[in-house]
Formats: structure tokens, sequence, C-alpha cells
């Protein structure tokens, strides 16, 4: 056990029995007291004013709020109990209050960052079980012994000596810059999308370009921390090229195919489309595919080499309306005006169902059974699907024919038997079978 560390667990079995440690244990709950009254007050705070900034603001630091203020608050008490008592309890409660204040922030950033997941929940405990265990050795005094044994781990790479510890500080550094890298660029990038002036493609490429761009800053920065050589990152460049010219072409022209359909503004966040028989709409635009949804939930990733090699059907390409059109048929002995006005009624009724244009409804031919119509109309929504207002129309154009005495025809075939005489007349009568004829008649004819 180290120096410090043995006098601070010195001093707190000393100061046991005594009052300085009521003190202590005083100085503690008022600032976890007050820091709790600070965080209900600030929270209300901003969901009274601006709660559009809750996620990004204090209301999204709640959780680390509460632990930072209590820091705060201790590190005050800690100064002006220390002029005349010790405060080793106070000192170990900091510790604590520090390790809780890196747990949240970690977990705050990375799901600020990143999207929900199995992988985000473990990675959240090994961040708390990894910082825990960090406090503890360090409580413990054993800390200082464990980073001068991983010192004393070297070994050799190229001309350059290197040890474990500084391997995980260059780990920890690179990690610690793309983590302030990246939450720096999901704050833009949210900022970003709400510039509705903006064409959406261009803010997403934008949004893109500077994550890119911070992200290598970040690992450029780290690397020069740790005293890494940037120049080496040449020949990293020179294989990493050589690599997407043959192995990862398929991934590169993805990248590249993404970046281009978001510059000729040929697909956008919300369309309608229909690529490779997959009917949906655009919900994301990532840096290598597309994420379409179908009208009944599922999600299809769509490659951007796909969107560039075949036909996409853009629904709301210039005009987000979409257009329908219902087959009916009515029988011959039918009023054929009546069922037209019939079914024209029934559409207006739909809420759905636009008014300008109008719904019409035209004569498509005779058929067989009954006289084919068309019910033509459009909806502002097509991206929410179809099938349940085709059956409520359906449905109510069926109440109303029949409350109009209006027929709707099937198929009916005619079946005739023939009389017994008849038969016998079919039986009795003899086929005629006629001789084979040929061109040739004889021999002589074919020499």
């Amino acid at each position: 056990m180290n120096t410090e560390m043995h006098l601070i667990w010195s001093e707190l079995l000393e100061d046991l029995p005594k009052a300085s440690m009521l003190w202590q244990f005083a100085v503690i709950g008022a600032s976890l007291a007050t820091a709790w009254i600070l965080s209900g007050m600030a929270r209300s705070y901003v969901m009274t004013h601006s709660p559009g900034s809750w996620k990004v603001g204090i209301g999204g630091f709640n959780r680390v709020l509460f632990p930072l203020s209590s820091l705060v608050l201790v590190y005050i008490g800690s100064y002006v109990l220390s002029q005349w008592q010790h405060v080793s309890l106070l000192v170990v409660t900091i510790n604590l209050l520090w390790a809780m204040v890196a747990i949240r922030l970690c977990i705050y950033g990375m799901r600020y960052i990143f999207t929900e997941g199995s992988w985000m929940r473990t990675m959240e405990n090994v961040i708390s079980r990894v910082v825990w265990i960090v406090l503890a050795l360090h409580l413990s005094g054993f800390w200082i012994q464990i980073l001068n044994f991983l010192e004393y781990i070297t070994f050799k790479v190229g001309k350059s000596h290197l040890n474990a510890l500084i391997i995980i500080q260059a780990i920890l550094t690179i990690l610690f810059t793309l983590f302030v890298s990246l939450s720096l660029s999901r704050l833009i990038e949210n900022r970003m999308m709400l510039a509705e002036r903006v064409d959406v493609n261009v803010r997403v490429v934008l949004s893109k370009l500077i994550r890119i761009a911070l992200s290598i800053m970040a690992i450029l920065i780290a690397m020069s921390a740790v005293g890494i050589d940037i120049t080496l990152l040449s020949v990293f460049g020179g294989a990493l090229g050589v690599g997407l010219g043959f192995g990862l072409q398929k991934i590169a022209s993805n990248y590249v195919s993404g970046f281009a359909i978001l510059l000729d503004d040929s697909v956008h966040i919300g369309d309608v489309v229909t690529v490779d028989g997959h009917y949906g709409v655009v919900s994301e635009l990532r840096f290598r595919y597309m994420i379409l949804r179908k009208l009944d939930g599922t999600e299809v990733v769509i490659p951007h080499e796909i969107l560039m090699a075949t036909a996409v059907i853009n629904h709301s390409y210039t005009d987000r309306k979409g257009s329908i059109t219902l087959p009916i048929q009515v029988s011959y002995e039918s009023d054929l005006d009546a069922a037209m006005a019939v079914v024209k009624d029934a559409a207006n009724g739909q809420g759905r169902i636009l008014k300008m244009p109008a719904a019409e409804v035209q004569i498509k031919g005779f058929g067989e059974s009954g006289i084919d119509l068309n019910l033509s109309f459009w909806i502002a929504d097509p991206e929410a699907g179809h099938a349940n207002l085709q059956s409520d129309l359906y449905l109510e154009i069926w109440r109303q024919f029949k409350r109009h005495g209006i027929v709707v025809p099937y198929p009916q075939r005619e079946v005739r038997l023939l009389t017994a005489p008849a038969l016998q007349e079919v039986a009795n009568v003899e086929p005629v079978v006629e001789e084979p004829k040929s061109s040739v008649r004889n021999w002589d004819d074919v020499i």
C-alpha cells in the first residue's frame, strides 16, 4: 500500500470514535440533500421553459448532474473542515463520486452517440465494472504497484521500445478522443438536421463528412499525444488503397454510390420508393446502405450499389400524392348511372381520399359477366399503406349496393343435358374415315 492511501486509512480509523467523523457525515448528508434539490429544480426549470433542450441540456445530463453537484459540495466542505480536522472520509467519498460521474458520463455519451442495442447494455456493464475495479485498487493502495508492473513489461517494435503501460495509455487516449469527437459530431448533426431551409440530402452529406473528419482528427491527435509518428500512416494509407482496390471494392463502391445518391438529389429520407420489389418509406440513409421501412413494419437494408445498378421507382419524387385504382363490376341489369354515383359517394366519404383531384369512376369495358368499372382516387399519405383503405371502401360500396339494389355479378355456366333419342342418334352416326392421300402416284413418278 502506498503512503498516501496508508495515511488516509490510518486517519479514518483514528477518527472513528471522535466528533470529527460526525462532522464529515454531516457534510456528506448535507451535500447529497442539496445536490438532490438542485438537480430537481434544474430538471423542472428545463421542462417548463425549454423542453426541447431536455435531451441535450440539463435534462440529458440529469443522471450526471446529481453526482457532479454532490462532488462540488463535498469538495467545498472538505476544504472548510480541513482547516482544523482530518477529512479522510470526505476524500474517500470524493473518489466514489468521481467514479459515479465517470460511469454516468460514459453511459450517457454512448447512448447519445449510438443507438440502443444488446451490445450497449453489455458495454455499460463492462464500463461500470472496470471503473469500480480501478477505484477499489486505488483505495486499497495497489494501483501504483500495478502501474509499475505494467511499466516493467517492455518489448521492442522496430526501433521503438514500448511497454504495456504505454500501449494501454494509447488505447485509452484514442478511445477518449473518439468519444469526444463522436459526441461533438452527433451534436452538430442534430443541430444541422433541424435546418429545414437546407435540403435534407445536403444535411445528411455534411453530417457524415463532419463525423469522418472529426474521427480522423481525433485519431491523429491521440496518436501524437502518445508519441506515435504520424508519418508512418503513409505506409498504412498505401496498403489501405491497395486493399480498397482489390478486396474492398464492393464496400468502396457502396460508399461512393451513397455519396452520389445523396448529392444527385434522387432519393430523400421520407420518400416512398420501390427498390428490387420492396415497397416502403426511406427511413435512413447511412454511409453504405439505405434502410427501407415497409408498410408491414419490417425494415429492408439495401446497399447503395443496388440503387445505382437497378431501377428505383420513386413514388414521391415530384409529388407525394399517390394514385390508387379499384376494379368494380356490376351486372347488366343494374342501373349503371346509380352504380357509378354510389361508388363515387363511397369514395368521397373516406377521410384519407383527397377532394382535389376528385375521385372519378370510369367504364372500363363490357365484361363476360358484367360491366367493368374503375374507381380512381388520390391519397396524400401513400407511405401509410392502402390495404385498410381499400377494405373499408369495398365494404362501404357493398353496403350501398345492397341498399340500392345493385347486383355484383358472378360467372355463370349453362349445362345442357341431351335426351335418350338424341343420344341414340349420336351413337348411330358412323364416322367418316378418309383414305390417306399421297402426292406420289407410283414409283415411276418418283424416278
